[in-house]
């Protein structure tokens, strides 16, 4: 009898196969424990996979996505990913990657009510009233999308920096740096937010320095 998802299980047997007539060994070394440099902490959005953005193979990179890209000191699933990432498989990097045209943002943006993810939305919400006077400084409401999907990134930046984990790593002298990226759906590009902190020391000066980008630059980069 045929799967419901009949459709995406055929679709995986000709990808299979196609990465094997490709390369034959390619599940083999897959099966290996797995070794990311990389923790890519995403927006859910669909349209935002994050090894085939930086064109990297499965393994590469270990990922933990949910609305908004966002870094909450109470959420034990995105606080168990950290933890698993940097204590057991030692990721060197912790890459916080926002969208712009990023539904959650919007609905901050609108006051609109989504039902129960406004309750994890106000997350963004505290980040829009915090800057608020650079948003509406922004006559454009896709800009203040923009800005907003910006700052948010880098605030969870701030966010990831302040737990245990992070916190723990760096003072046992543990190699690890955390940034801030936004990704263009219109083009596909990465924006580098200019955030990027290897230490207790360089949060602060890093936090100073990436929002001082911001305000020099009128528009947000695509």
């Amino acid at each position: 009898m045929n799967s419901p998802l009949q459709a995406l299980i055929d679709s995986n047997r000709r990808w299979s196969a196609a990465v094997r007539a490709e390369d034959p060994h390619f599940f083999e070394r897959l099966a290996k424990q797995q070794a990311p440099k990389y923790l890519w902490i995403g927006c859910s959005d669909s349209r935002v996979p994050a090894t085939q953005i930086v064109d990297l193979p499965p393994g590469d990179i270990f990922v933990q996505r949910n609305v908004a890209n966002v870094v909450s000191h109470t959420d034990l699933n995105c606080l168990s990913t950290v933890q698993f990432a940097v204590d057991v498989l030692k990721v060197e990097h912790i890459i916080i990657v926002g969208h712009y045209g990023c539904g959650g943002i919007q609905a901050v943006l609108d006051e609109r009510r989504l039902g129960l993810v406004d309750n994890w939305l106000r997350h963004v919400g505290e980040v829009a009233e915090k800057h608020s006077a650079m948003l509406a400084a922004l006559d454009l409401m896709q800009l203040r999308n923009n800005r907003l999907c910006e700052l948010n990134a880098i605030e969870q930046v701030s966010n990831i920096c302040h737990t245990t984990m992070v916190m723990d790593a760096w003072e046992r002298g543990q190699k690890l740096s955390v940034h801030a990226w936004c990704y263009s759906l219109d083009n596909g590009h990465v924006n580098d937010l200019n955030m990027h902190v290897t230490s207790r020391e360089t949060l602060l000066p890093a936090y100073h320095n990436a929002m001082q980008q911001l305000v020099r630059i009128p528009e947000p980069r695509r």
